[in-house]
C-alpha cells in the first residue's frame, strides 16, 4: 500500500498556497497519496498519516502553544516538533549570533522591559509572527510613534524585536534560499515592502502582504552563508528558507524560515519535483 501523507494547512487555504498548486500531483507521480487537511480541524484524521509535513499553517500566529501542541502530537511529522517550537518565535536569532552567523543588530524587549531603537531609520515587529504583520518601519522623526507601536505590541503579550532598516534592500532587495533535505533548491529576490505603511496591500491569499518577488542567481557569499546554516542545524530540515539582507560587509541572516514558509515554486523550475522527492526520502528513510 502507498505511504499516506497530510499535507498540514489552514482552514483559508485548505487546498494550500495557489503557488504549490502541482505539488500534490508531483507527490502522486512518486506513488504517494498526499491529502490536505487543516490542522486545526478535529475531524482530519492526522492520525492515519504516515507522515505529516507542515505546509501553509498561517493562521497558528495568535495560537501558537495550540499549534505546537498540535505539531507535538503528530506520530511523524516534518519539519519536527522541537524545530518548530524554537523557530516560531524570532528570539532563535540569538542562537544563530551566538554560532557566529552574521544578523543585523536586533534587540528583544519582552513585555514589560524597555524597548531599545537604534538610530536612523529602523524595523519593529513582534517575534511571533508571520506575513509581515505587526511589522513596521520607521523613520528618523517616528521614534515616539514607535514607541508607541512597541507599546501596542507589549500589551498584547509580545516581545518586540528591533533592528535598523538596512538602506540597501531598497536598491538591492531580500534574498531567499530554499533548500530541502539540506540540498540547495532555488533562490529568490522579494523587494523592499512597505511593511503596513501607506499603499501596503495584501497578497492574493489575504494572509500576508504583497511582495515583489522575482528569480534570483545566489551569490557565492550568500550560497555559503545559507549553507552553512542548514548544514548547522540538527536534525537536518525537510525544508529550510534562509532570507538574506545586505550588509556593508556582506549579507546578513534576517530571517530562517523552518515551519512553514512560502516556497516560491512558481518562479523557478521543477522545484515541486524536488520538493516531491525530498519528501519521498524522508519516508524510504522512516521505513516505507
Amino acid at each position: 500500500m502507498a505511504p499516506t501523507l497530510a499535507l498540514a494547512t489552514c482552514a483559508h487555504l485548505p487546498q494550500l498556497d495557489p503557488d504549490a498548486v502541482h505539488l500534490v500531483p508531483a507527490l502522486e507521480a512518486l506513488g504517494l497519496m498526499a491529502t490536505p487537511m487543516v490542522w486545526d480541524d478535529p475531524e482530519a484524521p492526522f492520525a492515519d498519516a504516515d507522515l505529516t509535513v507542515i505546509r501553509t499553517c498561517w493562521d497558528y500566529v495568535p495560537r501558537r502553544e495550540q499549534f505546537c501542541s498540535f505539531v507535538d502530537a503528530l506520530p511523524q511529522v516534518l519539519n519536527d516538533p522541537a524545530t518548530i517550537r524554537w523557530n516560531t518565535d524570532k528570539v532563535y536569532l540569538r542562537d544563530l549570533a551566538a554560532a557566529g552567523f552574521p544578523i543585523p543588530t536586533s534587540h528583544f524587549a519582552p513585555p514589560g522591559t524597555a524597548v531599545e531603537l537604534p538610530r536612523g531609520r529602523c524595523v519593529l515587529k513582534p517575534t511571533v509572527g508571520s506575513g509581515s504583520r505587526g511589522a513596521h518601519r520607521f523613520e528618523v522623526d517616528e521614534h515616539e510613534a514607535a514607541l508607541r507601536h512597541a507599546a501596542k505590541l507589549q500589551a498584547k503579550g509580545l516581545t518586540v524585536l528591533t533592528q535598523p532598516y538596512i538602506d540597501a534592500v531598497d536598491t538591492e532587495g531580500e534574498t531567499a534560499m530554499i533548500f530541502f533535505n539540506g540540498a540547495f533548491s532555488h533562490s529568490i529576490t522579494k523587494g523592499a515592502m512597505l511593511l503596513a505603511g501607506p499603499g501596503s496591500e495584501l497578497d492574493p491569499t489575504g494572509l500576508a502582504f504583497a511582495e515583489r518577488i522575482t528569480p534570483h542567481e545566489p551569490t557565492t557569499a550568500e550560497f555559503d552563508l545559507a549553507q552553512r546554516i542548514v548544514s548547522w542545524l540538527t536534525p537536518t530540515p525537510l525544508y529550510a528558507r534562509v532570507d538574506l539582507l545586505p550588509g556593508p560587509t556582506g549579507p546578513l541572516v534576517v530571517e530562517l524560515e523552518l515551519v512553514e514558509p512560502g516556497l516560491f515554486f512558481g518562479f523557478t523550475t521543477g522545484a515541486e519535483d524536488r520538493f516531491a522527492r525530498a519528501i519521498s526520502d524522508r519516508l524510504v528513510a522512516l521505513g516505507y
